[in-house]
Formats: C-alpha cells, structure tokens, sequence
C-alpha cells in the first residue's frame, strides 16, 4: 500500500522466501472451495454500508463459486461462500448491506438477527476509508452486540488518491478490535485480513470492543435493570444489554420476541433459518 505515513497491518518479517509466519506467505495457504464449503470450522459473517466494496471482500475471499438464493422467507438476495486456511474451513456469509441494525427494514432485520443469534465466530466490518466517519455508526452498533470483530478498512488507495491519512493502529486501539487497510479490488491486504480473521476467530488475540456508553445515568442504571432480567428471564440470551436498548427504544419486533417467547428460543440457539442454516454439527466450539 503506497504511502509511507500510513501505517500497516501486522509486519510481514523478514523478506526472504523461508518466511512460513508472515501474512503475505500465509495466504498461499488459502483454498478457495466456493459453494463447496463441505465440513468447515468457523462462521464468518461479512456486514459493512452499501457501496463500502463488501462484495468485493466477499470475493476475495471465496473466488466467484459462491451459492446465491435468498434468506428464508424474504426477497433479500443472500451470497455464501467458503475457504480453506491454515487447515481450517471458514463459511463465509455475505450480510445483507445496510446503514444500521435498528431493525427498520427487512435488510436491517436479517443483518442484526444474524450478528445477534447466529453467533458468528468472526464478523468482517467493511467499510469505506473515504467515509469513514459515516461507516464506523454502523461499526460501533456492531460492537455493542460482539467483539468478535474484524474491521477492514476498504478502499484505502481512494483514500490516499484524496490526501486522507488514517492513523491505522490508533483506529484499532480506540475501537479494540484488529483493523486491516486494504484496497481488495486490487487485491491488497486480503493476506492481513485472512490473518486477521483467523486470529479473532481462534482466539488467539484478545479483542476489547469499545462499547458505546449513554451519558444519563438514568438511562444505564434502566440498562442494567432491564439486561439483568432478560438474562434470568431468558438464560443464554447472548447480549442482553444490546436487547435491553432496543425494548427501551420500543423496537416492535424485539418487544413481540418478549411478548410470545421466541426471544428465549434464540438463546437457546432454536433460531430460525436465518440466524442457524449456516452452522453445522461440529462447528468450533468458542
């Protein structure tokens, strides 16, 4: 990536052809399988705005064999793929573009539906680096329901081609969660991200996603009230502080989940086809 002051994704080490632990040699490792995932070990789940070039990422990953039909239910086109790396198979679910996920489109719906139950074992957050003020709203809603995240900051030869300097690293401490810049319909960093995913999916970096906190008072003490029985209410409902906000915005789904008591079906994992088809028996376990 042109442009010195910017700074890089992990370091590649030394140059020379026996480097078996850096990025660039690592990505030989990847196998694009396509459609044809067959057993795989992890869920990846790839959300970001519209026009952030997260087809492309999607792509880059899986190659063009990919399975496109439609979430169950709905008329919104749904694109998975699949790959191979370091021995392991990722199934790769390309999310619904959408500029939030308060739920008030079908498009918001299935994205956070996925994120929320589903439980992706690692979500890619594209997103524009010439936009990126607009792209991080959707980036810090993301956070608040998992820090198993990824963001990978698109588009960072436009960027330059603007005179805009990212500083990288002081993104990924503010946000608490691996950054990786990259300009994927050139094929630039899609090694670092691969690296990245696999990191973050494993476990073997400690992410701490920054969690937006509400100035009242008032309003995190009805938070934790709120939170605190929905998790006795509904034991194993993954992020109940997330859940917790959207009752108190009066999110009519959310509120209708309560109501007959599928919102306890989804923490158990009795989910529907959107948040469950995509992970199979013997998926790795967190």
């Amino acid at each position: 990536m042109p442009g010195p002051e910017l700074p890089t994704a992990p370091d590649a080490g030394p140059a020379h052809g026996a480097c078996t632990s850096c990025a660039i040699y690592n990505s030989a490792n990847l196998r694009k399988l396509g459609v044809e995932t067959g057993t795989y070990d992890y869920v990846a789940a790839v959300a970001g705005n519209p026009n952030t070039g997260k087809s492309t990422v999607f792509n880059a990953l899986t190659g063009l064999r990919q399975h496109v039909g439609n979430w169950p239910g709905k008329t919104v086109a749904r694109a998975e793929g699949g790959f191979h790396y370091h021995g392991h198979g990722y199934k790769l679910v390309d999310l619904p573009g959408t500029y939030s996920l308060l739920s008030t489109s079908n498009d918001e719906e299935i994205a956070r539906d996925f994120l929320l139950f589903g439980r992706p074992d690692v979500t890619i957050a594209v997103v524009d680096a010439t936009r990126l003020e607009r792209n991080l709203n959707l980036v810090l809603q993301i956070l608040q329901i998992t820090d198993r995240v990824v963001v990978a900051l698109n588009l960072m030869d436009e960027s330059e081609r603007h005179g805009i300097t990212i500083d990288v690293r002081h993104l990924a401490r503010e946000l608490g969660v691996p950054v990786t810049p990259m300009a994927a319909r050139k094929g630039q960093g899609v090694p670092e991200l691969l690296e990245s995913v696999e990191q973050v999916a494993r476990g073997t970096v400690a992410t701490r996603a920054h969690r937006v906190k509400h100035r009242d008072p008032r309003l995190e003490r009805a938070v934790d009230v709120l939170a605190g029985q929905l998790q006795q209410t509904f034991p194993g409902l993954p992020s109940t502080r997330w859940v917790a906000l959207r009752l108190l915005e009066g999110d009519p789904g959310t509120e209708q989940a309560v109501r007959d008591g599928t919102l306890g079906d989804l923490g158990r994992g009795i989910a529907g086809p959107e948040a469950t088809s995509a992970r199979p028996t013997g998926t790795a376990a967190r």
